[in-house]
């Protein structure tokens, strides 16, 4: 082997052979293991002859794509100085681009003792051990563009891969469930009729279940659980066509693009499969522990656990922080993907004093010319110390905004609830409404910053929100005691499914608010895949681990009315934009009408007292400006029991939505200025028209 070059990391095909580099600044020698085309037989192990700058490389000359490979890194093994080195581990490249095996869970893949975690115990586990397969990119893009659409025009739809389209009767078999079943015209022409502009999908990097799930004959579906940062996971390739896992995710860009539908990841960087100090060495760990993963001060045989999962990535070390970074450019120049959501994201702004918005992350971020140009959306918390940082981060980043979800679960859901564990108020939900100045504005960020949702694969379904008051997840093997007990849920007087005709209407005009207020207000929208069809999980609200039914969607079982109504409610947003991407001030044009005011039902503006009072929930939104329509547009708010007359502003009012309608219409016979009565636990969008002659 010739010394060949310390970058770029991983195993790079030139033409004439193949580079490969590895980074470890504790190793003490580190072999490149070659196996046959099927990753079964070891040909030949060959150490890489040079070091520079604590990346050890070499390059084969003849070598060529297609070369089966794994990675050997010799040093010490002492857990108590942060050093977990066995020779006896066949280990995964970071780097690599293409993973070749199915993973078998065995002891092999463990070098502690289990009686006695402080004793080594070597065993060989190439056989059973994932490799690495040299890959050379060529794709055809022909005249994909990114569509790089405005945050007033972006709408997400959150899904996953397999569930949005396992069980859709209209797709081929062989693709459903898979990147080819999402790129296919027939999920395309659903997305676009919905009105959805970006997919936002569950994670798609190569993940391991954990031994535990694969020992109750479970896996983790959910896929947050990283081993491979730079390869599509293969379970979600259909493999038709002959289309390797990377061309088939292309694929599937390529024709999303082309329909201006844009694709966001969700990336798991604040941890690995590798879990905690008695889990498996199969790739950072035995490569360099110390510097991939955050180790307790003065206590080196621990793992800082923000992550909940067993690890957290380090971050502060250069060539974790390069390996992030490089992932991210790689699924962005050679994948093509528009924008990522990044999981517990404070992990990645946490140096040796907590968090903070200047981290030297989000710093290589702002000033990278590849990736400050793509959406960024921020899980806004983790486990750990001051972990929750909803409105900290920087400015050009989105966040998950859980405070509008709670404020809008207080407002609807709990209010029809017998016994309500929160009550919400007309402030909070007025300020939650409009994308949460208190959070954002503060800070100069705009209302698009603020992605707004009700529901999201973590916890119930819409349907589920409105049907059970308890979480139901026994199938997950934890004895219902994992899933969030406190959901602001309410199931309407009957727990699960029922006949009662009257719970069954209040469960659905639930859901038709909820999507309402969620779609129209101030923010960025992000609907849950299924919620617009009525799609239920049998009230689990922690189903990370059911590759089934439970998490699959129904499309025979679709509600058609929701569908409808979602569209409707949808559109609207598109056309009027009720509110628009810029902060209100209250203030006053010369005919003396706010860009927005606030009124009660009977018409009299809210005063201080009026806004925290817990009797009074009814609440009118006049806005003088909104984002698209010329003409101003009324908000209508009845979240209690029973109806209630609105006095209406001066003008004519056209009825555009009313929720209490199973499909969002109207049976107002036209323009009006008398007082409206809004049904209850439902709201009504008006818009006012111009005055003839």
């Amino acid at each position: 082997m010739q010394y060949g070059r310390p970058w770029p990391l991983g195993a790079t095909y030139d033409g004439q052979g193949v580079n490969f580099a590895v980074f470890s600044a504790n190793a003490l020698a580190i072999d490149v293991c070659i196996f046959d085309e099927l990753g079964s037989r070891e040909t030949a192990r060959i150490r890489l002859p040079a070091c520079t700058n604590d990346v050890w490389h070499g390059y084969l000359p003849h070598a060529k794509p297609g070369l089966v490979y794994g990675l050997r890194a010799y040093g010490p093994w002492r857990p108590d100085r942060g050093l977990r080195f066995d020779a006896s581990k066949l280990l995964l490249d970071p780097y690599a681009r293409d993973i070749i095996g199915d993973f078998i869970w065995g002891d092999e893949h463990f070098t502690p003792e289990a009686s006695y975690p402080g004793h080594a115990k070597t065993r060989d586990n190439a056989t059973i051990a994932l490799k690495a397969r040299v890959v050379h990119d060529t794709f055809d893009w022909k005249n994909d563009r990114p569509p790089r659409l405005s945050p007033a025009d972006t709408l997400l739809y959150e899904c996953h891969v397999r569930g949005f389209s396992k069980l859709q009767p209209l797709l081929p078999p062989e693709l459903r469930g898979t990147f080819a079943g999402l790129g296919h015209q027939t999920s395309i022409d659903y997305f676009r009729r919905l009105g959805v502009t970006a997919i936002s999908l569950m994670p798609v990097h190569y993940c391991l279940s954990e031994e535990r799930l694969v020992n109750m004959g479970l896996s983790n579906y959910w896929g947050y659980n990283t081993i491979g940062f730079f390869c599509p996971n293969p379970r979600l390739c259909s493999g038709f066509g002959g289309l390797s896992p990377n061309d088939e995710f292309r694929t599937m860009v390529q024709n999303l693009h082309a329909a201006r539908i844009e694709v966001i990841l969700d990336v798991v960087y604040n941890h690995t499969s590798e879990a905690g100090d008695a889990g498996p060495t199969l790739s950072f760990r035995g490569l360099d522990n110390p510097s991939y993963y955050r180790l307790v001060p003065r206590q080196p045989s621990q793992y800082e656990n923000y992550s909940g999962c067993g690890n957290t990535l380090n971050i502060q070390h250069p060539y974790t922080l390069r390996l992030v970074l490089d992932s991210l450019r790689y699924w962005v120049t050679t994948m093509h993907v528009d924008g990522f959501r990044f999981d517990l994201a404070p992990v990645l702004g946490r140096d040796d004093n907590g968090f903070t918005p200047n981290h030297a992350f989000f710093m290589a971020i702002a000033q990278d010319p590849v990736l400050c140009h793509v959406k960024m959306i921020a899980e806004p918390w983790d486990i750990g110390p001051n972990g929750y940082q909803v409105g900290n981060f920087p400015k050009s980043w989105h966040e998950w905004n859980d405070q509008f979800r709670d404020s809008m679960r207080r407002y609807w859901v709990q209010s029809a609830s017998r016994f309500p564990v929160a009550s919400g108020h007309r402030g909070e939900f007025a300020m939650r409404l409009c994308a949460s100045s208190d959070l954002y504005q503060r800070h100069r960020r705009s209302p698009s910053h603020s992605i707004n949702y009700v529901v999201s694969h973590d916890g119930f379904t819409l349907h589920d929100l409105v049907t059970y008051d308890q979480r139901h997840n026994h199938a997950n093997g934890e004895d219902n005691r994992d899933g969030h007990g406190n959901n602001l849920s309410c199931n309407c007087g009957v727990e699960g499914p029922t006949d009662d005709p009257a719970v069954n209407r209040l469960r659905q005009r639930l859901q038709r608010s909820l999507l309402a207020t969620m779609l129209l207000a101030q923010g960025t929208p992000m609907l849950c895949a299924g919620d617009e069809v009525g799609h239920t999980q049998n009230g689990n609200n922690n189903p990370y681990c059911q590759d089934n039914t439970t998490t699959w969607i129904d499309w025979f079982a679709m509600d058609h009315d929701l569908l409808a109504f979602t569209q409707r409610v949808i559109a609207l947003r598109h056309q009027l934009q009720p509110f628009a991407n810029a902060w209100y001030s209250g203030t006053s044009d010369a005919n003396g009408i706010p860009d927005v005011a606030w009124m009660n039902a009977n018409g009299t503006p809210l005063h201080h007292e009026d806004w925290h009072r817990h009797d009074m929930l009814a609440l009118a939104c006049l806005i003088r400006s909104p984002g698209r329509s010329i003409h101003p547009v009324l908000f209508l708010f009845n979240p209690t029991t029973g109806p209630i007359f609105f006095e209406l502003p001066r003008g004519h009012w056209r009825c555009v939505l009313d929720t209490s309608h199973p499909q969002g219409t109207t049976t107002l016979p036209g323009p009006t200025d008398q007082p409206i009565t809004v049904e209850a636990h439902s709201l009504m969008l008006l818009q006012q028209q111009p005055q003839r002659g």
